[in-house]
């Protein structure tokens, strides 16, 4: 329920309904994966959706690499390192506000999980415009080297200092 899977599912009708050649992959499995086959034959796209099951490695990283665009609209999530997985990877990236992530990067969208209008409207600007696709896989791979655990010890120490 955390990952805003029926938010995406939603999202990807109206990407569709502007691009109906998009194919949209969801890796995972969860207790959510029953409603989302669901909802997206209830909306008419089950055909435009591929349910993959658990993935890990070689298919995970191939995955990311055929991706236009990652996205991850989870309604509460206090990191989560799929969107760092995806960017290293290649596809540009689109993250909920709410996710602790999106705290932490700066070169890659972001959206409310509840807008699937502006969900979509995201994804269908990096599906169009390469040159914001091209921008965002550039600098979000610039951020990915500070992004590490010697990097938040070393902010953390630095506000209790500023605090002592």
């Amino acid at each position: 329920m955390q990952k805003g899977p029926e938010y995406f599912i939603r999202a990807a009708k109206k990407v569709v309904e502007y691009n109906p050649k998009t194919l949209f992959v969801v890796a995972g499995s969860g207790d959510m994966q029953e409603s989302m086959i669901a909802e997206a034959s209830y909306l008419g796209i089950m055909d435009k959706v591929m349910f993959t099951g658990f993935l890990r490695g070689d298919e995970k990283n191939k995955i990311y690499q055929a991706a236009d665009v990652y996205v991850m609209p989870s309604v509460s999530e206090p990191f989560g390192i799929t969107p760092l997985e995806a960017i290293a990877n290649g596809p540009p990236v689109l993250v909920s506000k709410q996710s602790g992530v999106s705290e932490v990067l700066n070169n890659v969208l972001k959206t409310d999980f509840w807008d699937v209008d502006d969900m979509a409207d995201k994804i269908l600007a990096i599906l169009k415009y390469k040159s914001l696709t091209s921008d965002l896989r550039n600098e979000s791979g610039k951020e990915l080297p500070n992004i590490n655990w010697d990097e938040a010890a070393k902010k953390t120490i630095g506000i209790y200092k500023q605090l002592i």
